[in-house]
């Protein structure tokens, strides 16, 4: 029996973080990588793809540092 994958719908998700990363909020996991015990998501920027970075996929739950979607500033809370 297969084991249940971790963060099955990863691939194509959209986040936005709540502080900004290079200057940008909105990031598309545009690949994953298993490396035993952990997920990592590759983040790319929504609005410039040569931002890109690798984050533990856990951190992805954590809705101080990410919320799920696109979301505004006011919907994230800044003014």
């Amino acid at each position: 029996m297969q084991r249940k994958q971790k963060f099955p719908h990863l691939v194509g998700s959209k986040w936005t973080a709540q502080a900004q990363v290079d200057g940008w909020r909105h990031f598309q996991v545009v690949n994953r990588k298993n490396q035993g015990q952990w997920v990592f998501a590759e983040m790319v920027a929504a609005c410039d793809p040569t931002v890109w970075f690798w984050v533990n996929a856990r951190q992805l739950k954590d809705k101080a540092l990410w919320q799920a979607g696109w979301q505004s500033l006011q919907e994230i809370g800044h003014q």
